[in-house]
């Protein structure tokens, strides 16, 4: 089993700014902040359209036969194309399965847009079946298929007015949740150079999105709750061996008892 975990966080994209607007004059925060009430006047939000988020932070969760891991990719700071590159190349060299929480409504379109903006190329990702027949009817690509799990459409049974949000399913699950941040203060935390922050937060949301994907395995049957227990196990204790502030935050705030490892306390009986 090779599962990505993964989740994106952006900002806007103020070189992109200036020239829809003609905002040269302006200082990064001032076109950022024009970007975002020009939106709203446009939509009545000020959520930007797809390509105006740069990606900042992507950060994965790995699980492989030798263990499971959490971390951001590219050093802090690193360009947005390297980051991109280095996410598209874990594709490339494990054809992993893909986990996220609204991947498919938001994190893989603005990869799509951002990749093309930098000119990436990523033929494992973007297979179809035309030189791999596996890919065929099970690819990254199509909605219903399994190489990307997106789970919140999943859990909605692809009803828009049936979705939750991540902080929503894990607080479900009696999960941490988002522990004092959360995606709208992105922007702020790196215009004061908190880009740290933010890829800890990233983060801990793959943290969230992979375990809310174990308790998905329990209840559709991939696994037995043995094998469930024993993976979320695996989980507490790559928490336990990290130094990391914010995974003892997590940890910490994930106690034992409300873990699910106890066979008919994953849920009402907990009162999650």
């Amino acid at each position: 089993m090779t599962v990505f975990a993964f989740d994106i966080e952006t900002i806007p994209d103020v070189e992109l700014g200036r020239r829809i607007y003609g905002l040269d004059d302006l200082s990064d925060k001032q076109v950022g902040y024009v970007m975002q009430a020009k939106r709203r006047e446009e939509v009545g939000n000020e959520f930007l359209s797809y390509e105006q988020h740069r990606i900042v932070a992507i950060s994965v969760g790995l699980r492989m036969r030798e263990g499971f891991k959490v971390w951001s990719l590219g050093e802090p700071g690193a360009p947005e194309a390297e980051i991109i590159q280095r996410f598209y190349d874990g594709i490339e060299k494990y054809t992993p399965d893909l986990v996220s929480w609204n991947g498919g409504g938001f994190d893989l379109p603005v990869l799509h847009y951002r990749a093309l903006r930098h000119g990436i190329a990523a033929p494992r990702y973007w297979e179809s079946g035309e030189n791999d027949q596996a890919f065929r009817w099970n690819n990254y690509l199509s909605r219903y298929h399994r190489r990307h799990l997106d789970l919140m459409d999943v859990l909605a049974s692809y009803q828009p007015r049936a979705r939750v949000s991540l902080q929503s399913a894990a607080l479900l699950l009696g999960l941490p949740g988002k522990l004092g941040m959360s995606g709208d203060k992105v922007w702020d935390a790196w215009l004061a150079g908190q880009i740290e922050h933010i890829r800890n937060y990233c983060e801990t949301d793959v943290l969230n999105t992979y375990l809310i994907y174990l308790r998905f395995e329990l209840m559709r049957g991939r696994f037995s709750f043995d094998e469930y227990r024993m993976e979320v196990v695996r989980v507490r204790e790559m928490l336990k061996a990290q130094p990391q502030v914010h995974f003892q935050e997590f940890l910490a705030a994930w106690p034992e008892e409300s873990a699910g490892l106890v066979q008919g306390t994953a849920g009402a009986e907990r009162g999650a």
